[in-house]
């Protein structure tokens, strides 16, 4: 194993709070603090970009997104996802849907890594930009997720030996 992790943030910033994984992935990357093996990127809807990272050899995925369900709007929940959570999906170049493309990765001629998904219950999907206040608010705690993903995945004694 490589030890790569891929942060990703999926979602379109023209919808609302279905931006909120761009957002936190932006705020992560300027923040920095991630080790070298983790790459932190803003996906958006580019699903095919996301689908050919994914073939590069990650170890681990986090999918950063807006999560609809009946939580509370800002509520941060962490999920482990394995291949029998996604099913299918039709695959769409130009469009996001992470079912779809993680549920596609063999047919690239790759396989679904270790895969977690840090989410956030939406406010607002409506058509307009800039997350609702809720979700803004809940931007810094999906950052901590993050950062406690990583340290779980990437010991700091496994770094340290590596580095020596």
């Amino acid at each position: 194993m490589s030890g790569k992790v891929l942060v990703a943030g999926v979602g379109n910033f023209f919808l609302g709070d279905d931006g909120f994984g761009p957002e936190v992935t932006r705020e992560l990357a300027a923040r920095g603090g991630l080790p070298p093996e983790v790459r932190v990127v803003d996906y958006g809807i580019r699903g095919m970009h996301l689908a050919y990272d994914l073939l590069d050899g990650y170890d681990t995925l986090v999918l950063v997104d807006a999560l609809p369900g009946n939580g509370v709007p800002g509520e941060v929940t962490v999920l482990e996802v394995g291949p029998g959570d996604i099913g299918t999906g039709e695959f769409d170049a130009h469009g996001m849907n992470p079912v779809s493309v993680l549920s596609n990765l063999d047919k690239l001629g790759g396989a679904l890594p270790v895969t977690y998904v840090v989410g956030c219950t939406p406010a607002d999907v409506e058509e307009g930009i800039g997350l609702s206040e809720a979700v803004t608010a809940a931007v810094p705690e999906a950052i901590d997720a993050v950062h406690t993903l990583v340290r779980q995945l990437l010991p700091v004694e496994s770094a340290e030996s590596r580095r020596s």
